[in-house]
């Protein structure tokens, strides 16, 4: 992308994917700020001329080495970051999608430190980004596992 995502002009349009496979969901952590932490959900930002689901695509194979398959929206997030000023430093729109595992196993990419598949109804325990385990319940609904 070509603008600045920190003081962007406007908020980002980005997703994400709730991956299930045997029952479980992969959630990563990432290894770069401002995001560095809790566990959360593969994804980034939409790229011009890309639809939702080719974004989902691949911005989840980018970040995990996965095929998926998307069964749906679950939820959506806005990430909006201030810094000490309270000038807005960063702001995300995140579309939260449902998705089955199809192939391959996860490799981690320069943005991640960890990666774990996690039975969904443990998701509320872990520390994890804000709404997480909301998402995951309904992404886990669309894809009927568990």
């Amino acid at each position: 992308m070509s603008e600045a995502r920190t003081y962007p002009t406007r908020p980002f349009l980005a997703v994400s994917a709730a991956v299930f496979r045997a029952g479980r969901v992969l959630l990563v952590r990432r290894a770069k700020a401002p995001s560095t932490g809790p566990w959360t959900l593969p994804g980034g930002a939409v790229e011009t001329g890309e639809t939702l689901h080719e974004a989902v695509l691949r911005e989840v194979f980018e970040e995990t080495a996965l095929r998926v398959a998307p069964a749906g929206l679950a939820g959506h997030r806005e990430v909006i970051l201030h810094d000490a000023e309270g000038r807005v430093e960063r702001h995300f729109v995140v579309l939260a999608f449902a998705a089955r595992w199809l192939a391959g196993e996860p490799v981690l990419d320069a943005e991640h430190a960890a990666f774990a598949w996690h039975p969904p109804d443990a998701v509320a325990g872990l520390d994890t980004t804000e709404g997480l385990a909301e998402i995951v319940a309904a992404a886990q609904a669309l894809v009927g596992e568990g």
